[in-house]
């Protein structure tokens, strides 16, 4: 009997230890995973904050707030789970899925790429709004911009959520569970946090330009006031060239041949680490944009089918 017990305490003893040698690996495999998905939470960053140019100012952190719940929530009820039963049922259709998000993301980026050279084709001809357009109130524009978000955000979290499955694929579940919960915890928060920052910062320039502040205080505030919509201009285009960039990268290493010929062009270029990654994302960022288009045409067709 008291051998038993022994036997017993000492398998606890063994299973707290094991539990704890988990644990403390947890943060490293965190810094890996960040590391590894920081072109998709760059591409998250820089899309976000033009959901919410237009709209109330007003409205601005709480539609942020919405968003970033939802992100959370899809990372931690949905995707994380479904990651782990796929690694566990079905490893071989994780690839096929992510290729088939890197595609949606080529499509959404080719869309806006098309808008902006159709908007200015538009008005170089001298041709405006129709006089039909349709009304929409700011609560269902607010709706509208808010689905968008987290659709875009959704595919964004899924690739996060696969690259950090798979990162973490070789360890013991409790690693697994922890890191993936960690990553999708800390990726969330940073990426709002900083959208928040980002699109209320033209308030605090405001804030800082009023009359009672120091005269270099109120300049610099005045500084940002004027820098913002250039610079959520510019994250703009930023955000829709992380989107096609992102997207074909995600294709390309599912597919062995294309896989291993990034892999050859980054080698090549190692002893030049800055020119390398500027030579792949412009290679990806333009495959994606053809590939775009590609799906475009065929999403009209079957459009015109059906």
């Amino acid at each position: 009997m008291a051998t038993g017990l022994l036997a017993l305490l000492d398998d606890v003893s063994a299973l707290v230890k094991v539990s704890a040698a988990s644990l403390d690996d947890v943060p490293t495999q965190v810094a890996k995973t960040t590391g590894k998905v920081s072109g998709i939470v760059i591409d998250d960053t820089a899309v976000t904050p033009k959901y919410v140019v237009g709209l109330n100012p007003s409205r601005e952190l709480s539609i942020i707030y919405r968003i970033a719940k939802k992100s959370l929530i899809n990372k931690l009820i949905f995707l994380s789970p479904a990651a782990l039963l796929l690694g566990f049922f079905a490893p071989w259709a994780i690839t096929p899925i992510l290729m088939m998000g890197g595609a949606y993301l080529c499509y959404e980026g080719y869309e806006k790429v098309h808008s902006m050279f159709s908007k200015h084709h538009d008005e170089d001809a001298g041709h405006g709004p129709s006089g039909d357009a349709e009304v929409i109130t700011p609560a269902e524009l607010e709706k509208t911009r808010v689905s968008s978000a987290v659709r875009t955000d959704l595919i964004l979290s899924a690739e996060i959520v696969a690259i950090t499955y798979a990162t973490v694929a070789e360890k013991v579940l409790l690693t697994q569970i922890a890191v993936m919960l960690a990553v999708a915890v800390f990726i969330t928060i940073a990426v709002y946090g900083f959208v928040g920052l980002i699109v209320k910062a033209d308030d605090i320039g405001l804030h800082m330009a009023k009359e009672t502040q120091h005269p270099q205080v109120r300049k610099f505030g005045r500084g940002i006031v004027t820098f913002m919509p250039h610079f959520l201009k510019i994250l703009g285009y930023v955000g829709t060239a992380a989107m096609l960039w992102v997207g074909a990268e995600i294709i390309a290493h599912g597919i062995p041949f294309t896989s291993h010929a990034l892999d050859d062009l980054q080698h090549s270029l190692a002893h030049l680490p800055a020119l390398a990654w500027f030579v792949k994302a412009t290679a990806c960022g333009l495959a994606g944009l053809a590939l775009g288009a590609v799906i475009d045409k065929l999403v009209k067709l079957i459009r015109k089918a059906f």
